[in-house]
């Protein structure tokens, strides 16, 4: 007699080398939409339309394919080798988020997800369609509801198992299979991640207000950034790991299963004036196969800028000079602000 396919499947998406394997319904998460609604009413999404827009498929996964019967929900790990923070104690060099430091992880994760629905459906049939952040899917709900972890007070899903850092994605199949249990809270009292955001994005644990995230405003928010929150961003010119670095459950954290989320030597910790002086060929060549590519050169540079004028360096305002008449309003205008921040 065969194993059962569930077993299997585990066995097959470990050696893949997703560190967690889990099963829910596309129905799970019937409090999504409600949840989604309050966060778009109360203006929270700020410049990203698209979460508006298509609220009902992200709302309710059973919509998004309506002939699905399970959703297998993976987490990948990218656990990175060391404290990511360090870099904000050096104010002439950037803090690229740790996702970011390589490979685009959608590829690769992508990549994994094929090959398991190909197995899946060789081995026991079915439709499959899969999903890494690409698509108007609720990941971190579902996954909470499959049991991987459950959604921290930072939003981010949180594991006893390997951290929170980790990617998701999602196998939709008409397989009918097992589901699993749902994850419960294991916050507590804790804080850390709240009390560790620099610029105070979360107006109440487990709610995140994006138009104050860093990660938001150095990749999704187009055009100058409020004064207010560019003096707290920092050195961090693509993204923000503060909320998820201070999560205590990150003792738990097993290595990254792939050495292509290793950091890139130059982006571990990039001189700030050698980013500045890139132009469109330049930035584009130095982010090929990179997430960072997607956002352009201007917002790049425009985040670079914001960061020279927080250093408080004197040998970084010639980068800043350099600027001042970029052809993008954007970026003149952090290359002005810049300037009038540095000490001559």
């Amino acid at each position: 007699m065969s194993e059962p396919l569930k077993p299997r499947l585990v066995a097959q998406a470990l050696a893949e080398g997703f560190v967690s394997c889990r099963i829910c319904r596309p129905d799970a998460v019937p409090e999504v939409a409600a949840r989604l609604r309050a966060f778009v009413d109360a203006g929270y999404h700020g410049q990203m339309g698209w979460m508006a827009d298509r609220m009902h498929w992200r709302g309710d996964p059973a919509a998004l394919w309506p002939e699905a019967r399970s959703v297998i929900m993976l987490a990948e790990s990218y656990t990175p080798d060391e404290d990511p923070t360090q870099v904000l104690a050096h104010p002439d060099r950037g803090a690229v988020s740790v996702y970011a430091r390589n490979k685009d992880y959608h590829d690769l994760v992508k990549k994994r997800l094929k090959r398991l629905a190909r197995w899946l459906i060789a081995d026991a049939g079915g439709e499959v369609k899969v999903f890494v952040d690409t698509a108007p899917v609720p990941e971190k709900p579902l996954g909470q509801a499959a049991g991987l972890g459950w959604q921290g007070k930072h939003t981010n899903l949180v594991s006893r198992d390997w951290g929170n850092w980790a990617f998701l994605g999602a196998v939709f199949t008409t397989l009918d299979l097992p589901v699993d249990p749902p994850e419960r809270d294991h916050c507590g009292s804790c804080r850390s991640c709240l009390d560790a955001c620099p610029t105070d994005a979360f107006p109440a644990p487990y709610r995140l207000d994006a138009r104050r995230c860093i990660s938001y405003l150095t990749i999704e928010h187009k055009g100058p950034v409020p004064e207010d929150l560019r003096t707290r961003m920092g050195n961090r010119i693509y993204g923000c790991d503060d909320c998820l670095a201070a999560c205590p459950w990150n003792k738990f954290a097993v290595e990254a299963s792939d050495m292509r989320y290793a950091a890139r030597p130059d982006l571990l910790a990039p001189p700030l004036a050698e980013l500045a002086a890139l132009d469109d060929a330049g930035f584009r060549a130095r982010f090929s196969g990179s997430p960072i590519k997607r956002i352009g050169r201007d917002r790049f540079v425009r985040n670079v800028l914001y960061a020279i004028g927080n250093s408080g360096q004197s040998a970084l305002r010639p980068a800043a000079l350099a600027l001042l008449d970029d052809p993008d309003p954007t970026v003149a205008d952090a290359a002005r602000w810049a300037v009038k921040r540095l000490p001559v």
